[in-house]
């Protein structure tokens, strides 16, 4: 028995990585060299940097006397330089090719340089709406992204649909008032209670004519509250 659930959103909102773009190995190749560098224990950097703004973990991690803005600087540049291996999250390209452009936005940890490399190099459109961290004072778990992007659209908040992957940004989207969807087998507790994708295979989004969008979920897997 095939399962569904329809959503009736004014504009979809995106996270990039992990949600569009699979940016894995490069995440995990950065931040394991900044523990190199450091000495410190790359695992429990990896379980909170995803979904979180370089310069906040920079800030979190560093020893002290690190130069905090210029070991930011220099991760930044590595990731900009490293593309190797990004890929789009399945699904991606079809979804986002079906969109207007006026019906979509990227709110992203990522800067904007770093943002154009990975969408180019995953082979995605840019959005006519992109709010990156170079656009907004806080970053995920603040609300501010989704609100900017939602402003923007001109749309309320709860008249959109966020798509995210990580605590972080699931948070934001809560904080914003804005529903969200899960993309991939993030568990934590903010997920609790949203629709689960595996990944974008499981979304088609039409457009009704009438300023509203039928998002259609495949199979969507609510997450279970702990």
């Amino acid at each position: 028995m095939t399962s569904h659930t329809t959503l009736s959103p004014e504009a979809l909102l995106f996270d990039m990585d992990g949600t569009l773009v699979d940016s894995t190995v490069v995440v995990e190749r950065t931040w394991r060299r900044f523990a190199r560098r450091h000495g410190l224990d790359a695992e429990r950097i990896l379980a909170t940097a995803h979904g979180r703004r370089t310069g906040e973990t920079v800030a979190r991690y560093a020893p002290a006397g690190v130069d905090v803005a210029a070991e930011t600087a220099r991760l930044v540049a590595e990731e900009v330089e490293d593309v190797d291996g990004i890929v789009p999250v399945p699904g991606a390209p079809a979804l986002l090719a079906s969109l207007a452009g006026d019906r979509w936005a990227v709110v992203t940890s990522a800067g904007r340089e770093l943002t154009h490399r990975r969408m180019a190099a995953a082979g995605l459109p840019l959005p006519s709406l992109l709010v990156s961290a170079d656009d907004v004072r806080e970053g995920k778990p603040s609300p501010e992204g989704y609100l900017t992007a939602a402003a923007a659209l001109n749309v309320r908040p709860a008249a959109t649909v966020v798509f995210e992957d990580a605590e972080a940004g699931l948070r934001a989207a809560a904080a914003a008032g804005a529903p969200a969807v899960v993309v991939g087998d993030h568990g934590g507790p903010a997920a609790a209670g949203c629709p689960k994708v595996r990944d974008l295979r499981e979304v088609t989004v039409t457009d009704t004519g009438r300023g509203v969008l039928r998002l259609t979920l495949k199979h969507p897997e609510p997450v279970s509250r702990a």
